[in-house]
């Protein structure tokens, strides 16, 4: 006899949900406590003279975005075990030693707030500062018994590696597709995301299928999320941002905003923009913003962040109604209230 498919989860509208991510987070919060405390102890394993930059690099975890979609999916198939906290440390410090070199390449002052690792101690200390926050994580990668969870860490882990170079590769080539766009944030970004939420159920004894879901869920999540991250660095504010804005633009990252652009405007606007961009500047910003409004830049790029949280969200039928997929629904929503913000 067939089997009826699943109704669709229900789409919390954004008045109904709480403001503050605290509240999303709120059935994690203990886990996320546990991860935090797992951080700091971290430290001891690295050498006298390195710990201050480890220290300095591991406390700036800013939402735990990737600790929590562990967390989370985890939540709806078994108890949070330690092994799910090592998971969530392993995947953040992967996470955070890519921001170290992204603030290098970037040449970004700010992080969170604060100065960035480059900015307060150079560049050559935190390349290195970011090889052994890596190194670090694999090695806590080869606790676990079953080799396939070392096997998926390692390989996400390469791949956002790759995707850092091909954005790299990508700087400047204004006839990008959007195809290859999306590529590389599933790859430098997303991969993260998915990791986290595919060994969260994994661990937690969910079966295949769910891992396989819920996989798709951060790959859709994540690119969504870094397509918002591209925004903000054209029309955030950078006091509210916490970290340095407008690196994008200065180091010729193609974004998405960039990219409607290119395909909409006519020939005169496109040379106007490439001019900027090729010999930028800090003041160009305002005629940059005001060029890609022309063409709507910033409103297909949102329809694009809800289109990705959309075929999130449809992946949580394997979760059930629970309180893990009701949460999991606000985490996507609350990435939509965020993306509100740009622009205003």
């Amino acid at each position: 006899m067939a089997v009826a498919a699943p109704e669709p989860l229900p789409t919390p509208h954004a008045s109904k949900l709480a403001s503050s991510w605290e509240h999303i987070v709120a059935p994690a919060r203990p886990f996320l406590n546990r991860v935090s405390q797992r951080m700091v102890s971290q430290v001891e394993d690295f050498e006298p003279e390195i710990a201050d930059y480890a220290r300095y690099a591991l406390d700036n975890q800013g939402k735990q975005l990737r600790p929590a979609l562990v967390a989370l999916s985890g939540m709806a198939f078994g108890e949070l075990t330690d092994d799910l906290v090592d998971i969530a440390v392993i995947i953040e410090m992967i996470h955070l030693a890519t921001l170290v070199h992204d603030d290098i390449m970037d040449e970004a002052r700010l992080r969170r707030g604060r100065e960035t690792l480059a900015t307060k101690w150079g560049s050559e200390v935190s390349v290195l500062v970011g090889d052994c926050l890596f190194a670090h994580a694999l090695k806590m990668a080869t606790q676990y018994p079953a080799t396939d969870v070392c096997r998926a860490i390692a390989e996400a882990t390469s791949r956002v590696c790759s995707g850092e170079i091909l954005q790299t590769h990508r700087r400047r080539r204004w006839t990008l597709g959007r195809a290859e766009y999306f590529k590389v944030l599933e790859m430098k970004t997303a991969e993260l995301f998915a990791l986290a939420c595919s060994l969260g159920v994994r661990l937690a004894g969910g079966p295949a299928s769910a891992q396989a879901a819920m996989r798709r869920y951060g790959l859709a999540l994540g690119t969504a999320y870094q397509i918002y991250d591209d925004c903000l660095d054209l029309y955030g504010a950078e006091n509210s941002a916490g970290k340095s804005l407008g690196t994008d633009l200065a180091k010729g990252k193609v974004t998405l905003p960039l990219l409607v652009f290119l395909e909409r405007a006519a020939a005169p606007d496109k040379a106007r923009l490439l001019g900027y961009l090729e010999d930028w500047r800090p003041e160009y910003c305002t005629d940059v913003r005001r060029l890609l409004d022309q063409h709507d830049g910033l409103g297909a790029s949102i329809e694009e962040i809800h289109r990705f949280a959309q075929h999130a969200r449809n992946e949580l039928t394997e979760l059930g109604q629970s309180t893990s997929s009701v949460a999991l629904i606000h985490f996507t929503d609350f990435l939509l209230q965020q993306t509100s913000a740009l622009g205003v």
